[in-house]
């Protein structure tokens, strides 16, 4: 195995770190309760947080696919209407979740 990919593996087992900040009407709506609450139903872990700008911030660690689901699921979950604009970021996983939480 090449060592690029032995450390991949090592690391992140393939794994990515989606960031996505949404804007829109996304404070005050249930948005950063009902991301923790789908998030139950993916293999993902990470934080979901309101930002002082109106802005919510989501960032979650998984398998690109299962993220991408993840992604959609929020958006199918109610939450569609509210979403002026997602910015999606990404890059690799780091690891620092055990699970999907509300941040402060």
């Amino acid at each position: 195995m090449p060592d690029k990919a032995r450390a991949a593996s090592a690391v992140g087992g393939g794994r990515s770190r989606m960031r996505v900040l949404y804007s829109g009407t996304v404070q005050g709506v249930g948005f950063r309760y009902t991301a923790r609450s789908v998030a139950r139903g993916f293999d993902v872990t990470g934080q979901v947080r309101n930002l002082p700008d109106g802005r919510v911030e989501l960032i979650a660690e998984g398998e690109r696919a299962e993220l991408e689901a993840f992604r959609q699921a929020i958006r199918d979950a109610g939450l569609a209407h509210f979403i002026r604009d997602e910015q999606v970021t990404w890059s690799e996983a780091r690891g620092e979740w055990r699970g999907f939480e509300i941040a402060g």
